[in-house]
């Protein structure tokens, strides 16, 4: 469950200006499919370091594009 602070940074407008403008970048596919050869919608924004109260005020954690991944849900499930 995620707790306050990082559901108030999901609703910042840095995150959704960053999350929209990654989606754009990777042209709306899922990174993971695509590496095989797959064209499949992605449907969220994944941050391979996971969001913690720790890294929470750090930009290069939160807004990084080196920091996210844009998945289907079939594969962020798996992460997860």
């Amino acid at each position: 469950m995620r707790n306050p602070d990082q559901v108030a940074f999901y609703h910042s407008a840095a995150w959704l200006k960053c999350r929209d403008a990654y989606i754009k970048s990777v042209n709306g596919l899922c990174e993971r499919c695509l590496a095989k050869g797959i064209y499949q919608p992605g449907h969220i924004v994944h941050h391979r370091i996971p969001l913690s109260p720790k890294n929470l005020n750090d930009p290069s954690i939160l807004l990084s594009w080196d920091n996210l991944e844009y998945l289907c849900l079939e594969c962020h499930n798996l992460e997860h």
